[in-house]
């Protein structure tokens, strides 16, 4: 697991922290109730900042990545998807498909593939 950089993680009631200054995060055993579920350490600081959201869940959007990141390696993994599905269409169901259907598989294949270069 890596800890994104600079970004802000929501410990509950209005409370955040930039990510990258976690030290710690550990779950409040006594005294633990509604606005007081874990203790988050930042560096720097001996005393902690008393979160109301749960360890497991300040964890989970520590290390998670930020969702532009996860949406662009989704599509990424759609297009290369549809270039093997693309391989493997012969020559003459492309044909039909550029005479008849106005649709250019080449011309497709060879624009996914200069994007995935990219």
């Amino acid at each position: 697991m890596k800890i994104q950089s600079s970004v802000l993680v929501h410990l509950g009631f209005g409370k955040y922290v930039r990510s990258d200054q976690v030290t710690a995060v550990v779950p409040i055993e006594e005294d633990r109730g509604p606005g007081r579920r874990t203790f988050v350490y930042l560096e720097g600081d001996d005393d902690p900042i008393i979160a109301s959201r749960a360890e497991d869940t300040i964890v989970r959007d520590l290390v998670q990545e930020p969702r532009e990141v996860t949406q662009a390696r989704q599509q990424q993994e759609i297009l290369q998807d549809l270039l093997v599905d693309l391989n493997n269409v012969n020559s003459t169901v492309r044909r039909i498909s550029r005479d008849e259907g106005s649709l250019d598989l080449d011309l497709l294949e060879r624009r996914i593939r200069q994007v995935l270069e990219k």
